[in-house]
């Protein structure tokens, strides 16, 4: 394995809502043909050096985070980019990390599709 991916939520205390984000992790997984990925969290199990630890141990070389976020807020800006820069160096990988989901061109087509959902 030289590459990996991991799906990096907010976290919840409501279980469901984590299942919720790794349900769209396995389906995306599915959809993109990834074989090695793995769904983390900011605040909740599993944190995202749990996930970066498994996949470094299984021989990734190159993880690439997707922030399962909205928008850039503060999370995104902050505290990211720390534990990305000190998970990249314990564990000798390189890390990157995309957009979040803001700016994403089909995005208000899911504003769309649920506007469409309610009136229904």
């Amino acid at each position: 394995m030289d590459s990996a991916i991991i799906v990096f939520g907010h976290g919840s205390s409501v279980e469901s809502a984590n299942e919720a984000v790794r349900a769209v992790a396995a389906d995306a997984a599915k959809s993109g043909g990834w074989e090695n990925y793995e769904t983390a969290f900011l605040e909740a199990e599993p944190r995202l050096n749990q996930a970066v630890s498994k996949l470094a141990g299984a021989g990734a070389t190159s993880i690439i985070v997707l922030p399962y976020f909205l928008t850039l807020g503060i999370h995104l800006q902050r505290d990211l980019p720390k534990l990305v820069e000190s998970l990249a160096r314990e564990h000798g990988v390189s890390i990157r990390v995309a957009p979040p989901l803001d700016g994403h061109s089909e995005l208000h087509r899911i504003l769309v599709d649920r506007a469409r959902e309610a009136v229904r």
